[in-house]
């Protein structure tokens, strides 16, 4: 496994991360990220959602937007927030929200590894929202948002990662919005990265647990300018693409609801009985409902919130993907039921991570004045490695990490030196 240290382009200083870090590009609208940047021009997402400083008119995937994208990014540069690291090293990124606290090392994993599947994948990806990727990675020269990934616990990289940030001053420290602390310490010596690759080195595999789209996206990147340049160099920095990787016991999934739009002619009385077949029903033991348990799904219907508890002949708790819960609801019910048949592709259906609440879903459907909404129990990080592990996919939408990681502390340029 190629894990290996790299020359960031970063913030300046704490006091200017905290300026310019960013949620990810895809985790809100473009009208959202219109209202989050309003008196921050240095928001990191005026270089992954370039589009906000564009006519509102325009097309999202214009050329335009990817020359705006690449302007804005160097702009942050010429202007000194973002600085060109003197060394190539590592990173340690530490999250804190709630009480919970997670550690990941940040550098550049190898394209071949997941070409060759050991790093593993358990979501599909969509193609418009991949060639988007592409394009911006493309035109930018440049990772700009890491890739989440998992590996399976390693008590020698948690002692030195300890240790580490134990004895160093962060490089970053600062809070952002919704409560979250982001400390970063910067791992320069020779000896501790020599260390970190050599661990990396031993490991048979890692797994995305957030951003296929950009992963698949730098990938293909690569593979275009491998056939641009057949007798290119493996070393090259197109052969890496930027990430985190947390250990897998760190970390914390939320659950991904459904809204339904509405009920396929079905009325409220005749969904719940027909769903009567393969769930057990029973009204909500409060309101709004989130379920405790693998299994159980909460429902929001008709201004009211139930348990929907599915029958054990309708699981089979054997297979790894068929276990799931979005599996289980989705042959059960939504398909079954309301002709949702591909959630990829069906307008019908929308997906909301559980950072937003139950109650989220309930104002959706409330304010439609239809359909209906289903909360699910969240998927365990054995369940994703299990899924990836049998080389299996997960429905979309299963997985919400939460917190999450922002874009604008690390840059990773395809090609060394200044941008053009």
């Amino acid at each position: 496994m190629r894990f290996r240290p790299f020359r960031a382009i970063r913030p300046r200083d704490s006091e200017v991360a905290a300026r310019v870090a960013a949620l990810p590009y895809d985790v809100m609208t473009t009208a959202e990220a219109r209202q989050m940047v309003v008196g921050n021009p240095d928001s990191f997402l005026h270089v992954d959602k370039a589009e906000i400083d564009l006519d509102p008119a325009i097309n999202p995937y214009d050329d335009a937007v990817y020359a705006q994208a690449r302007a804005n990014l160097a702009g942050l540069i010429d202007r000194g927030l973002l600085v060109h690291d003197p060394d190539r090293c590592y990173f340690l990124y530490r999250l804190t929200a709630d009480g919970h606290s997670q550690t990941g090392v940040v550098g550049c994993a190898g394209v071949d590894d997941y070409l060759d599947g050991a790093i593993k994948k358990h979501e599909l990806t969509r193609a418009d929202k991949e060639e988007d990727r592409v394009r911006h990675v493309d035109t930018l020269d440049a990772n700009t948002g890491p890739i989440f990934l998992a590996m399976k616990p390693l008590a020698a990289l948690d002692r030195l990662v300890a240790d580490w940030s134990a004895l160093h001053p962060p490089l970053f420290d600062f809070e952002a919005a919704g409560g979250v602390r982001h400390t970063v310490y910067r791992v320069h010596d020779p000896a501790a990265v020599d260390q970190i690759e050599a661990l990396f080195g031993s490991l048979d595999a890692l797994y995305i647990a957030d951003g296929h789209h950009r992963c698949a996206s730098a990938v293909r990147v690569a593979k275009a300018r491998r056939e641009a340049q057949p007798d290119f160099d493996p070393e090259a920095e197109f052969n890496f693409f930027l990430a985190v990787v947390f250990p897998a016991d760190q970390l914390r999934i939320m659950d991904y609801n459904r809204v339904v739009a509405d009920l396929n002619g079905l009325t409220p009385h005749h969904l719940l009985r027909d769903a009567a077949e393969r769930f057990a029903i029973e009204p909500a033991p409060h309101s709004p409902y989130r379920p405790s348990r693998k299994h159980d799904f909460g429902c929001y219907l008709d201004g009211t919130w139930y348990v929907l508890r599915a029958r054990p002949e309708f699981v089979d708790d054997d297979d790894p993907v068929d276990s799931l819960d979005a599996v289980v609801l989705q042959d059960n019910l939504l398909s079954y039921l309301l002709g949702i048949d591909d959630p990829r592709t069906d307008h019908r259906i929308d997906f909301v991570g559980g950072i937003r609440g139950p109650g989220e879903l309930a104002r959706r459907v409330d304010a439609a004045g239809q359909g209906a909404a289903f909360t699910l129990y969240p998927v365990s990080m054995a369940d994703l490695l299990a899924v990836a592990d049998a080389g299996e996919i997960m429905p979309p939408k299963s997985t919400w990490f939460e917190p999450k990681l922002l874009s604008g502390l690390f840059v990773h340029e395809l090609r060394p030196g200044p941008m053009a």
